[in-house]
């Protein structure tokens, strides 16, 4: 009689054991769950330092913003002392400009009247040498000088005569009737008058011509 063989393909090892390689799967398990995966060492402090650099900038930014401020506040400060130092340069030129304008302002005009004067002088010191004649002539040179040197320097003469009456550049001393002249026209000029480049320097002294009387119109008819 052949003995019959046990199947021991499913049965449970001998003893209560288990197979080696489920005792190891379950210990390698195990271990996981008792020992959880640690961060790398190298990893964690270079977080830390990271950490560690990202605080210390972040407390810089507010001291680099403040040193930049106070650079341009110094900068600024000192082109503003620049610019009042000129502006004071500029203010005190133009007073000084102005003051040796209103000192020197006739310079060259006084040195164009040293001829005139020079002129009288020599015509004063002949006058005991010459006679009438010599003398109108040289009194006549010396008023056509002191006419070329005022008309130089932007001086003309004011001669109205016969003109229209403008008030202006007259002042009428009187009115007189005149056939002869239209009414309102300058008549005789008392004094002549001078403008500076158009504007009065005096006005000339004249006498108006008026209307004739009647009764004087008639008795010329």
């Amino acid at each position: 009689m052949i003995p019959k063989l046990r199947d021991t393909r499913n049965a449970p090892p001998q003893g209560g054991r288990k197979p080696y390689v489920q005792q190891e799967f379950e210990q390698a398990m195990n271990g996981q769950a008792q020992h959880p995966e640690q961060p790398d060492a190298d990893e964690a402090q270079a977080e830390a330092e990271g950490t560690e650099t990202t605080c210390q900038d972040e407390s810089a930014q507010p001291d680099d913003a403040l040193a930049v401020a106070e650079a341009k506040a110094t900068e600024n400060w000192d082109r503003y002392l620049r610019a009042a130092a000129e502006m004071d340069n500029v203010r005190k030129r133009a007073a000084r400009d102005v003051e040796n304008a209103r000192k020197f302002a006739l310079e060259s005009f006084g040195r164009e009247l040293l001829a005139v004067r020079d002129t009288l002088e020599m015509g004063i010191e002949a006058a005991d040498k010459a006679d009438a004649t010599a003398l109108l002539e040289g009194k006549q040179a010396t008023l056509k000088l002191l006419a070329t040197t005022l008309e130089r320097f932007g001086i003309e003469q004011i001669d109205p005569a016969g003109e229209p009456f403008d008030p202006e550049f007259h002042e009428a001393m009187t009115m007189q009737p005149s056939a002869d002249m239209e009414p309102g026209s300058v008549l005789t000029v008392i004094q002549k008058g001078y403008s500076l480049n158009g504007r009065l320097l005096r006005p000339a002294m004249v006498v108006v011509a008026a209307e004739p009387p009647a009764d004087s119109e008639n008795g010329a008819d």
